[in-house]
């Protein structure tokens, strides 16, 4: 006997004569209230020869019901905190509301709430205690109780609620009555994994430390803190003790190129307390780019070397508790050179299907076999199914998939288990998802997509390549070796969360053409090929401003093209609480009106606000000779105003802090900066670089007298509040006599 797609009896049936029937019984036992479809199976294993085999299961034309019991059942529904999105010092208020979701009131008196903040090592850092006076009728929520505030530092935080036991709740019911969740407080994205510095683990063997430098296509240059290990001797190796437990291994390392620029495979050998584990799969396929800064090709004859260093991933096939040693190790059988990066430990555990019954599940793991259950989700009638259901597996796919014709959700196991792939033999294939509007309201969860781009095509390459489109959501997606992970034109009212983007050849995600409204999320980016978050208020293919959006709690890091945040125009857009390090040529983040050619609306009245961001080690030179700062300010063909950055430190940038711009057409300035304000700004450590663009480096902040060959001075004015500099050869360089810096207190 079967409620729903759970077994939960089986009872034997003795020799039955020609036309006879007999009764049997099974106790279900406890059942969660709710309703269920009820069914019986006869000789499921078919081992009773029969005439027809096709009328061995019978389902109940009614759904069995099971009611609640009598009783009152409180829960903290919702727990909430104000500012939903802290920052370190900020007073954070917490309020709970209690619900009673049984089936008769609550008694009389007071309901006793207790909220505790505890950090990362489960130490409780603040208790605050309230109560709810009164019974709560049945299916009833309480008005929020306020229980106080505390005073956020930086950190991973448990918040745990208890609600005391009702006089009128059964013990049953009683287990929800506390509540935990995360509470994150900090610049940049709070993902599942540590990150450890091979520069910080203990070299033995051989193994050295190199850097720092910021020289495009060196080791140190190209590496994260601008320092790497190298493990180039048998014996060489780099461990590192674990903060927490781990059954997973993700290295940013590189090997070198191969002759004709198609790279080689190689491996590294991985230990865990002294004992060889097994050996980690390394490939330079996806790096090494050379000749022209712009266009770089896969040809080593053409130029220098840009883009070296990739990243590799295993299962390490058990546990390994905190505090072990991992160790990574050049044996005899490891027959490359090897610079090592850092390490990214966690985790990972698979998802199961949601629900059996409502998800449908490739009868493989082709391309064709997930375009199937999709479609057959698309064309049920019934109003069963409600998406597809993607078990732990490697997925070929060589094209996108097609989702239309009704909302479906994409479930996968979890992006460690459930993994696209583009094929090996071939480079540059355009895989991932399509979608039409008539799919709105789509959800996509759980899977990774590792493609097999070596050089960036524009057009192609994005794993969401959505125009049109609203109210989907993208979560817990890892994608590498494509050109982006989402481009939207005119997406409006999506929600994209808790995703890894690595090694792209092109943005990791661009908002475009009207799209509004839309959340992007708590998602670290690493060595993306153009900017890693962007806003690009461009109108060529539809839509109109750029507004509502908001991109908070990002990590960009080894940007190796372009910067970590780009925004170009729109209105009342918000980026706040980034992190953003070690970009190789370009800004930290770009706020530029200009249009690369394309028709798009300039900056509107209400502001783009850039708030609570960490700008470290950023800024390079591109285009030739010029050079690029914390924050770059370019006022061009577009208007440029309202602009609000606040809360920002910027150290140690490569050139200088900030620098102000602006385009010139026809031997005339376009738009001047206007209605700009920066707020509690610190630069630190803008030196001078002592190479090729010693001249141009050192400024703390720098309106610039002339950008490039034909380029004249920044125009336009700016305002500083609460500026703080220290460290820097110049804290304000500005020559010119067409652009205002006022400082105020």
């Amino acid at each position: 006997l079967y409620l729903g797609s759970t077994k939960v009896g089986t009872a034997q049936v003795g020799a039955l004569a020609a036309g006879a029937s007999t009764t049997v019984q099974v106790n279900a036992g406890v059942q969660n209230a709710g309703s269920y479809q009820l069914s019986a199976k006869v000789d499921e294993a078919n081992a009773v020869i029969e005439r027809d085999e096709t009328n061995n299961s019978f389902t109940a034309a009614a759904p069995l019901v099971v009611s609640q019991v009598a009783s009152s059942d409180l829960l903290a529904s919702p727990v909430s905190w104000s500012p939903s999105n802290p920052a370190a010092g900020n007073a954070v208020n917490f309020s709970v509301a209690v619900k009673n979701q049984g089936t008769v009131a609550s008694a009389g008196g007071a309901h006793a709430i207790t909220l505790t903040v505890a950090d990362a090592s489960g130490a409780v850092v603040k208790t605050l205690t309230g109560a709810y006076t009164g019974a709560i009728a049945a299916g009833a929520t309480a008005a929020p109780v306020n229980l106080g505030s505390w005073t956020a530092g930086n950190g991973k935080y448990t918040v745990k609620t208890v609600i005391a036991d009702d006089a009128n709740e059964l013990p049953v019911k009683r287990a929800n009555n506390t509540d935990t969740q995360s509470l994150y407080v900090g610049r940049g994205a709070n993902m599942p994994y540590d990150t450890y510095e091979a520069e910080d683990g203990v070299l033995a063997g051989g193994a050295a430390l190199v850097g720092p430098n910021r020289v495009v296509g060196d080791l140190a240059g190209e590496a994260s803190g601008r320092r790497a290990v190298t493990l180039n001797s048998t014996g060489a190796s780099v461990e590192f003790t674990t903060k927490a437990p781990t059954n997973t291994l993700v290295t940013r390392f590189s090997i070198p190129d191969a002759a004709g620029g198609d790279g080689i495979n190689s491996t590294l050998s991985v230990y865990v307390n002294g004992s060889f584990l097994k050996t980690i799969d390394l490939t330079s396929k996806y790096a090494w780019l050379y000749g022209s800064e712009t266009a770089p090709g896969n040809s080593p004859g053409a130029g220098g070397p840009r883009h070296i260093y990739d990243e590799a991933n295993v299962l390490l096939g058990t546990t390994v508790p905190a505090g072990s040693k991992i160790k990574l190790q050049k044996d005899a059988g490891n027959t490359s050179q090897y610079a090592i990066d850092f390490v990214s430990l966690e985790q990972a555990t698979a998802v199961a299907n949601p629900d059996p019954a409502k998800y449908a599940v490739p009868a493989g793991f082709t391309h064709q076999d997930v375009q199937n259950a999709l479609d057959k989700v698309r064309m049920d009638t019934t109003g069963t199914l409600v998406g597809v259901y993607l078990p732990a597996g490697d997925y070929q796919t060589a094209s996108k998939f097609q989702v239309y014709g009704k909302a479906v959700k994409v479930v996968g196991a979890g992006p460690w288990f459930t993994r696209f792939r583009a094929p090996d033999t071939q480079s540059n294939t355009d895989v991932g998802f399509r979608a039409e509007a008539t799919a709105n309201g789509s959800s996509f969860t759980g899977f990774a997509y590792f493609g097999n781009y070596t050089s960036r095509i524009d057009g192609p390459g994005k794993v969401f390549d959505f125009a049109n489109v609203a109210n989907m959501v993208i979560d817990n997606i890892w994608v590498e070796h494509m050109v982006c992970l989402y481009w939207g034109a005119n997406t409006d009212n999506m929600v994209i969360k808790n995703s890894r983007i690595r090694d792209t050849f092109a943005d990791g995600i661009n908002m475009t053409n009207g799209s509004t409204d839309n959340l992007i999320t708590n998602i670290e980016a690493r060595a993306t090929g153009d900017d890693s978050f962007a806003l690009f208020s461009a109108i060529d293919a539809g839509g109109a401003d750029e507004k509502n959006n908001v991109f908070e709690n990002l990590t960009s890091i080894l940007t190796w093209r372009a910067a970590g945040v780009a925004v170009y125009g729109g209105y009342a857009n918000t980026f706040r609480n980034i992190h953003i390090a070690d970009t190789l040529v370009y800004s930290g983040i770009t706020i530029s009106s200009l249009d690369f050619g394309y028709p798009m609306n300039g900056f509107g009245t209400d502001p783009t606000n850039l708030q609570n961001i960490s700008i470290v080690r950023a800024g390079g030179h591109f285009w030739g000779s010029q050079t690029f700062p914390g924050i770059w300010v370019f006022s061009a063909s577009k208007v440029f105003q309202g602009i609000r950055v606040s809360d920002v430190d910027i150290v140690d940038p490569t050139y200088h802090g900030i620098m102000f711009q602006t385009n010139y057409s026809g031997g005339q300035p376009q738009f001047p900066v206007k209605d700009t304000v920066f707020s509690n700004i610190s630069i630190t450590g803008a030196k001078k670089s002592g190479d090729a663009y010693d001249a141009k480096s050192g400024f703390g902040i720098w309106a610039n007298e002339a950008a490039e060959a034909g380029q004249g001075p920044a125009v336009g004015s700016v305002v500083f509040n609460n500026l703080r500099m220290s460290g820097n050869a110049q804290d304000i360089k500005n020559t010119t006599s067409t652009f205002t810096i006022t400082v105020n207190p």
